[in-house]
C-alpha cells in the first residue's frame, strides 16, 4: 500500500429526524485501543442515550468492526461503516448517538437517518490521503544551499530539519513514487556532488 485516506480531524454532527437526535462524533485512529478510548469517551459522555452506535476501520493490524447497539439489526452500524468505505476511509472511528424522539422511524427511517448523520460527520472531519514517503538526508556545502531548499519542494518533498555545521544537512520526506525522478534530477542538478541517503519511510 502505498496510499490511504482517513480524517483530518475530530469532528461532529448532528441530525434531527422526527424528534430523534442524531449526533455523530468522528475520529482519527491508529489503533485499536485509540478506537476503543474514543468510543467509551463518547458513551460516558451520552450515558443517557438511547443507542451509541459505532464503525470502525483500522488500517495495521487489519480491523474492522460497528455495532447496531440496540437498534435492529443492520439499520445504524452497518450503513455508518458504509459511509466510510464508500470513500475508502481507514484509521477512522465514528460514533452516532441517538436520543429517541417518541416517533418509531422504521428501518428504512434509521437506515437513512444513521447513513446521513454519518455523512455530516465525515463532511466535518475533512478527508485527506496519506501518502508512503521517503525519509531522506543529504550533505551539501554552503554553495548549494540556497539552491537545493528550493528543488526539494517543486519535487514535492517537504524539509524536516536543517543543521548548518562545516556544511549543511538536510532532512527531508518525499513520495516513494518520486525517488526516481528526484535522484535523477538531484545529480544533474549537482553535477554528482550531492547525493540523498534514504533513512526510513513512513506515511505523511
Amino acid at each position: 500500500m502505498t496510499s490511504y485516506k482517513t480524517v483530518i480531524t475530530n469532528a461532529s454532527a448532528e441530525l434531527t429526524v422526527k424528534r430523534s437526535r442524531f449526533i455523530g462524533n468522528i475520529a482519527p485512529v491508529t489503533s485499536i485501543r485509540d478506537a476503543i478510548a474514543f468510543m467509551e469517551q463518547i458513551r460516558k459522555k451520552h450515558y443517557g442515550a438511547s443507542h451509541n452506535v459505532y464503525a470502525c476501520s483500522i488500517r495495521d493490524p487489519a480491523f474492522c468492526k460497528f455495532s447496531d447497539d440496540g437498534e435492529p439489526q443492520g439499520t445504524a452500524g452497518l450503513p455508518a461503516l458504509n459511509v466510510l468505505q464508500k470513500e475508502n476511509i481507514t484509521d477512522c472511528v465514528l460514533v452516532i448517538t441517538r436520543y429517541f424522539g417518541g416517533t418509531m422511524l422504521g428501518a428504512g427511517g434509521l437506515v437513512r437517518a444513521y447513513s446521513s448523520c454519518a455523512k455530516l460527520a465525515l463532511d466535518a472531519a475533512g478527508i485527506k490521503t496519506m501518502r508512503l514517503c521517503l525519509l531522506r538526508e543529504l550533505n551539501c556545502g554552503y554553495s548549494l544551499y540556497g539552491r537545493l531548499t528550493g528543488f526539494i519542494p517543486e519535487q514535492g518533498g517537504k524539509i524536516s530539519g536543517i543543521q548548518h555545521t562545516d556544511a549543511v544537512r538536510i532532512n527531508f520526506i518525499i513520495p516513494k513514487e518520486s525517488f526516481d525522478k528526484f535522484s535523477a534530477e538531484l545529480t544533474e542538478l549537482t553535477l554528482g556532488a550531492v547525493q540523498a541517503l534514504v533513512t526510513g519511510e513512513d506515511f505523511f
